[in-house]
């Protein structure tokens, strides 16, 4: 059996314990995952990140996989999450970090730089809204539409019952059938997924995040003008089942430097659906110099 490229490690990282995978050395990218996924999420963005001299880690955001499971609501606070990031990057030895984000990641690297100025230096985003935007947009009908499970992962015990159901059967329908691309996750893949997700506590966990936004909200003060000086690179597969592609509309406004990269024929699984092209998009900016001046 060949080597994984890449090694594991799971460590106390502040108040919580977290297990990632990572590969390279010299800068340190950070790669978020969202629901329903684990590090697994960036299987093919790692390698390529490390032969492009990073140091790529994707961690198990708290909840999922092999990460620590807190107990309650309120251990899934977006102050929580970004602090998990910040911990991470000070424990890995590094001052400041690229950040990317997919789904619930991307949410999550949208509020870092707000709530730890200084932290990020490049941002990348892919399918995921800016909360702002988001909550502007979940008050139309399509979006409201597009987001019902939102609502329904607020009932008590109920969600959590019914997406282990069948060893988690909503996950094999889910990443056989949403992706543009045939085979866009193996099935060994899928029943990695299906494992992770079927871990004591992992779905109460996952569905928690939803609880944790929608009773605390996500207006996190500074949001508005915290991407100043962070470029920003947003990629966004048009084929998005969950989140609609007005999400991006009145984005610029909220972020200076920014540039957005659309795929007409990918799904809401970018980086599994146009892993090539995510790769290249992602390594061309982050080696990109900064202009001078």
């Amino acid at each position: 059996m060949a080597a994984e490229p890449w090694t594991h490690r799971e460590e106390r990282v502040g108040d919580v314990r977290l297990h990632w995978v990572e590969a390279g050395e010299g800068p340190l990218v950070l790669l978020l995952h969202g629901f329903p996924e684990f590090w697994l999420a960036w299987r093919r963005q790692v390698p390529a990140l490390a032969a492009a001299g990073f140091r790529a880690v994707a961690p198990d955001l708290r909840g999922y996989n092999l990460s620590e499971k807190p107990t309650g609501v309120a251990s899934y606070r977006m102050n929580r999450l970004a602090g998990d990031v910040a911990d991470l990057v000070r424990y890995l030895g590094y001052e400041r970090t690229y950040l990317v984000g997919h789904d619930w990641g991307g949410v999550i690297a949208w509020c870092v730089p707000a709530l730890h100025p200084g932290l990020v230096e490049r941002l990348a985003i892919l399918n995921a809204p800016h909360p702002i935007l988001f909550r502007r947009k979940l008050a139309t009908l399509a979006q409201a539409r597009r987001s019902s499970y939102v609502f329904y992962f607020q009932l008590p015990f109920f969600p959590e019952r019914s997406l282990t159901r069948r060893r988690a059967g909503f996950l094999k329908g889910m990443l056989r059938h949403d992706p543009a691309t045939p085979g866009a996750f193996s099935p060994e893949e899928i029943e990695a997924y299906r494992e992770a997700f079927l871990r004591p506590g992992a779905a109460t966990a996952a569905v928690n995040y939803y609880r944790a936004a929608f009773r605390s909200g996500t207006r996190i003060p500074g949001l508005r003008r915290c991407l100043d000086g962070v470029p920003t690179l947003v990629l966004w597969g048009e084929r998005d089942r969950y989140l609609g592609r007005e999400l991006l509309d009145g984005l610029e406004a909220l972020v200076p430097d920014l540039r957005v990269v659309r795929f007409p024929g990918a799904s809401h699984w970018l980086p599994s659906d146009a892993a090539e092209k995510v790769n290249e998009e992602l390594i061309a900016f982050l080696t990109a110099p900064r202009p001078a001046g």
